[in-house]
């Protein structure tokens, strides 16, 4: 993949891939619209205890590929508790 042109999602995975090695990790496709979206889960108001439980064990599990990915390289989350899940990864 060249780095001085831009880059298109079927660049990074092609159509009837579903995960790739980034920076020696798996990551499968959606893995950082499920991370947002657990973000999201985590941050809505009227979401249940358990369902905010259930968001952060998932944005834990998801970390590592998202540090591979490179989504914190250039993302500081508002949120303190999800920054401290990627910052934790990352170590």
């Amino acid at each position: 993949m060249p780095h001085h042109n831009s880059i298109r999602p079927e660049d990074v995975l092609p159509d009837g891939v579903d995960s790739t090695s980034i920076n020696g990790k798996i990551v499968r496709k959606g893995t950082i619209a499920a991370f947002l979206a657990n973000v999201a889960i985590f941050e809505k108001q009227d979401s249940t205890e358990k369902q905010k439980q259930e968001a952060m064990k998932t944005m834990k599990e998801l970390a590592p590929g998202v540090i591979a990915i490179g989504l914190h390289q250039h993302v500081v989350f508002k949120n303190r508790e999800i920054e401290q899940i990627l910052i934790d990864a990352e170590s």
